[in-house]
């Protein structure tokens, strides 16, 4: 067993405990926790791919921007009216998907069905330093409006969360 297949099998792992994780977890936040998990498993996996960009861009945008606005829905509604039992007679459906989708994949890899041709690397020029660089010089010059827009966008609706979940004290006299 090579050192790739053992990271690649315990990655895997990872990720289907996190997403079990977050399916199971009776606290939302908790739910929200595990998927920031799974996000960063999955950048994991980008890494390991030779695609660096999309590695980071995931971790920011999807662990970071995305999972900062289910935390402000988690607190806006209140965790505790998220929480509820596992209701296991509405399993039918999705358990009968999920088996679909085991018995296609196990099918896939039982029988002969690979791709053709050779899986290639990506082109040096794809992960070279020097593109990086002139996207992100394209972003921060060219679309310098849109990406602090979309920050201030944030702020306010962390503050705007804040201040409708605050329960003021009462004070006894």
């Amino acid at each position: 067993m090579t050192i790739d297949l053992v990271l690649f099998l315990t990655l895997a792992f990872i990720a289907i405990a996190t997403g079990l994780g977050m399916l199971m977890s009776r606290n939302a936040i908790y739910s929200a926790l595990f998927l920031v998990l799974n996000f960063i498993t999955v950048a994991v996996f980008y890494l390991l791919l030779g695609a660096p960009f999309i590695a980071m861009a995931q971790i920011t945008v999807y662990a970071g921007a995305i999972m900062v606005l289910f935390l402000f829905v988690i607190m806006l509604l209140g965790a505790e009216s998220l929480t509820g039992e596992f209701n296991f007679q509405k399993l039918w459906f999705p358990g009968g998907l999920a088996l679909i989708l085991a018995a296609e994949a196990a099918y896939l890899l039982i029988s002969k069905a690979r791709p053709v041709g050779d899986i290639l690397a990506p082109e040096a020029a794809v992960n070279d330093p020097g593109t990086l660089v002139e996207l992100s010089k394209a972003l921060f010059n060219n679309y310098l409006l849109p990406f602090e827009v979309t920050s201030i966008l944030l702020l306010v609706a962390m503050v705007g969360a804040i201040v409708l979940t605050h329960k003021e004290k009462k004070v006894q006299k």
